[in-house]
């Protein structure tokens, strides 16, 4: 029985450890992580009301801004039927998906903080693109590096709340995640709807503005620890 108390207390010692407090660095280390949440969401939310932006249809998809133009009174339905407008949009779900496959090796063989800086520098670059593109093939490469960051970022991040975080609040810190990716939507739309009125390049306004999430998940994911 004396064996067993003394077992007993060597676990009890052992498990204290990873009970660690919350502390400014702690709230740091979450709050970066979690900000790749927001990268997705604000992509979610901001391609919707770019891609019907007309002078972002005027300059990229001349035919389907006619369209829309001829049927300004009648239903959405088919208004947007152009399959390199979707492209456009879809490329970035399709790069994300295969990116999730290397993302998965570099977030087990080499840290959750590696696959959080390549997916904000992914991000970043994406983003810089998108905002300076000229013709559709270069929307594309933009929307492909879009996909790359969310990939590793999506990958990354739940994985380094959860190990981040102690066990009695573990739940709630991995929840930043889904809270930031709301946020990314909300804060995309209301952009959209500023950028809608500033002609002709208020699109490129709300696509480069994803550079602002990327930069702080890269730099502040410089000063990350590694999760336990």
């Amino acid at each position: 029985m004396g064996g067993g108390g003394f077992v007993e207390g060597v676990k009890g010692e052992r498990a204290a450890l990873y009970e660690h407090k919350i502390t400014p660095y702690f709230i740091f280390a979450c709050v970066v992580a979690a900000s790749g949440g927001s990268l997705f969401g604000y992509d979610l939310g901001v391609s919707g009301g770019v891609t019907s932006m007309d002078d972002f249809l005027k300059e990229f998809f001349p035919k389907t801004y006619r369209r829309k133009q001829e049927h300004l009174l009648e239903t959405d339905y088919c208004k947007y039927d152009n399959q390199i407008l979707t492209l456009f949009t879809s490329s970035l779900y399709y790069a994300a998906l295969v990116s999730t496959f290397g993302a998965s090796y570099v977030t087990r063989n080499k840290g959750r903080r590696a696959s959080i800086l390549v997916g904000g520098a992914s991000f970043f670059v994406g983003g810089i693109i998108n905002a300076v593109a000229k013709n559709i093939p270069t929307l594309i490469i933009g929307r492909i590096f879009l996909g790359f960051g969310i990939g590793f970022g999506n990958q990354a991040v739940p994985l380094y709340l959860s190990e981040m975080a102690p066990a009695k609040i573990r739940g709630a810190i991995n929840q930043l995640f889904q809270l930031t990716t709301c946020l990314g939507i909300l804060v995309a739309n209301f952009i959209n709807y500023g950028t809608a009125h500033i002609h002709p390049h208020g699109w490129r306004i709300s696509v480069g503005l994803a550079c602002i999430p990327a930069t702080i998940m890269f730099v502040g994911g410089l000063f990350l620890p590694e999760t336990p």
